[in-house]
């Protein structure tokens, strides 16, 4: 790991001080140990709709079908601390390992963290959805001496339609991740993860859900090979200043723009910031035109990162509106180019990004709302991870505007998941892991 001559203060989601000159390389997905917990959970642990369960054993769903007059008799919810502490010996490795199972929303729900050594032991972090489903499936054939004829019914309200389908379609185990068959590329599987999803995990915390997922994005990008030799420093200095609020900057340009700002004005603010830090100058003249100049591109792509987050902020959340982020992406970055003469956030990519998102998202072809959009969408994947995290936000400021809103697509996982500290506050998290 290469030490970096910068530091950096990071302050929390109310501007707070947290702490102070921390070296870069201590926010780093491969060092700091509340980051490396964050992508342990997210791959450890796994929800189980006991509910779900219960409503499908009794009215006979299987998968996405029904077969009327199918129903296994068992008291799911009424018997959920027996079925939990069932699950949590048969996740176990060991006696007294770090299995945990907690009971959610009075038992409608499990959260159940699978050992480190069953992890440890696959290639995948498919062992963690594997072996939870089939502890439940073997809980409930004990607990209610379930025979043989009724037996596929509780894996099918269990498991869903798997393995006619790649995914447990249909079932009643809830993972952060998606399954690996999913993921479009090396390295993608932390950037699979619905816009929707990290917005409702934080609570629909702006800062938080700006904080979580870029912790997402740019430990993939770590993951996929991006943050090897000169590129490292890149993308922790882009991560500091977007996600983390570093130098308190993200907040400072919200502050200042919020109650009468616009992109326009955020584009500014981030100019005169960046000259009063010394991050740029300006440079030759063209007619009219005074270009700024650099000697710090990956400083200026921090700045201009986090100004892409201020700017969506303060745009979506004037609107209550997650669509517009897209739009915000493109104008926010062509107008700092113009202004400057310097390029845009992630050299362009968010840009570029912005276009063909706007046409997926809710153009001539709108083919869904940006809550459903991930890092690792064809439409959406291009830049280094600094577009995501502006969607998750501009999804977390939304207020109704979306037809696949937060609630209606990923309640579930702030009920579950979002009961996590690392997961709802992960600014606070990472500081303290420094």
């Amino acid at each position: 790991m290469a030490i970096y001559k910068e530091t950096v203060d990071l302050y929390d989601d109310e501007g707070k001080l947290l702490k102070s000159k921390v070296a870069l390389e201590k926010v780093s997905p491969l060092v700091n140990p509340a980051i490396k917990k964050i992508i342990d959970l997210t791959k450890r642990t796994v929800a189980v709709n006991l509910a779900g369960i219960d409503a499908g054993l009794k009215q006979g769903v299987m998968g996405k079908g029904q077969i009327l007059g199918r129903a296994v008799k068992a008291e799911v919810l009424k018997d959920a601390d027996d079925l939990a502490a069932r699950i949590k010996t048969l996740v176990s490795v060991e006696e007294g390992d770090d299995t945990k199972v907690t009971k959610i929303a009075g038992g409608k729900l499990l959260l159940v963290e699978v050992p480190k050594a069953r992890l440890d032991a696959a290639s995948t972090y498919d062992a963690a959805s594997t072996a939870v489903a089939s502890a439940t499936t073997q809980a409930i054939l004990e607990k209610y001496k379930v025979d043989m004829f009724d037996g596929p019914a509780v894996k099918s309200a269990v498991w869903g339609a798997y393995p006619q389908t790649m995914d447990m379609q249909g079932g009643n185990i809830i993972t952060i991740l998606s399954i690996p068959q999913n993921n479009e590329g090396l390295g993608y599987a932390l950037r699979n993860i619905s816009a929707n999803i990290v917005a409702m995990m934080t609570h629909r915390n702006a800062m938080q859900t700006a904080a979580l997922s870029c912790t997402y994005e740019q430990a993939g990008e770590f993951e996929m090979g991006m943050a090897i030799g000169p590129f490292e420093r890149a993308q922790l200095l882009g991560y500091a200043f977007q996600g983390l609020n570093a130098n308190n900057m993200v907040y400072d340009l919200v502050k200042a723009n919020g109650k009468t700002g616009t992109i326009g004005t955020v584009v500014h603010s981030v100019v005169e910031r960046a000259l009063e830090d010394k991050v740029i100058k300006p440079g030759k003249k063209g007619g009219y035109f005074t270009f700024y100049e650099t000697k710090d591109p990956m400083m200026w792509n921090a700045y201009a990162a986090a100004g892409t987050m201020a700017a969506t902020m303060v745009n979506c959340g004037a609107g209550r509106f997650a669509q517009a982020v897209s739009s915000t992406l493109l104008y926010f970055n062509d107008i700092l180019e113009h202004e400057t003469g310097l390029p845009g956030c992630d050299y362009g990519r968010v840009m570029g990004t912005a276009v063909g998102f706007s046409f997926f998202s809710h153009s001539i072809y709108g083919g869904g709302g940006p809550g459903v959009f991930n890092g690792n969408h064809i439409v959406t994947r291009h830049s280094a991870g600094f577009a995501i995290p502006c969607v998750c936000v501009a999804c977390a400021l939304d207020g109704g505007t979306q037809m696949f809103g937060p609630e209606q697509t990923a309640k579930v996982y702030q009920d579950t998941f979002g009961q996590i500290d690392e997961f709802a506050k992960p600014i606070q998290a990472i500081a303290k892991g420094v």
